[in-house]
């Protein structure tokens, strides 16, 4: 396995992604922000690029498969480690806007986008986040030779969690994936 990993600070936050904001109420013409007050342009990310030696088709089913991922979990680090992450069974639809709850109810979240065996696009949580609040998790499988390279982009979640979110998405996603897949 190989793991090329990139948080950094960006000037399009959400890139591949729009975001609607419904239900606010003006304020008077006087007390509206200028357009340049209402821009932000920074913003953390994770881009992560990962080889295995698997077939597409092989994490795909891992990541979508809930039996399949419950593999992926009992050999990620936050088990290793002794982490209490809940009692929910694992759950993954495999339709687009359908729900997934995973890591015993720990991250929750929806699919944003399925293509078999190629994309994988998420409304994606961790349950202590603040409620309302999902970031977007890409995955990107590529054909790599006669293995596969997942090119994932990770975006809008809390500030000052990239590293953490970084780091497991190493210890809890890629790792235990290329054990499972070789």
């Amino acid at each position: 396995m190989t793991t090329r990993t990139h948080a950094t600070t960006r000037r399009q936050a959400f890139r591949d992604v729009a975001v609607a904001i419904g239900g606010l109420a003006l304020a008077p013409a006087a007390a509206i922000a200028s357009p340049a007050e209402e821009i932000s342009r920074s913003a953390e990310s994770i881009h992560q690029e990962v080889e295995l030696k698997a077939r597409r088709q092989s994490v795909y089913e891992a990541l979508m498969d809930s039996k399949k991922f419950d593999q992926v979990t009992q050999l990620s680090a936050a088990i290793r480690s002794g982490m209490s992450l809940g009692t929910e069974a694992t759950r993954i639809s495999r339709k687009a806007g359908g729900e997934f709850v995973i890591f015993g109810g720990h991250i929750i979240g929806r699919h944003i986008e399925l293509v078999a065996n190629q994309r994988i696009v998420q409304a994606w949580r961790v349950v202590d986040w603040d409620r309302g609040v999902y970031s977007i998790a890409k995955f990107e499988l590529l054909e790599h030779g006669s293995g596969t390279r997942i090119v994932f982009d990770h975006t809008g979640f809390p500030g000052d969690q990239a590293a953490h979110l970084a780091a497991g998405w190493n210890g809890n996603y890629w790792e235990p994936l290329a054990k499972l897949l070789t």
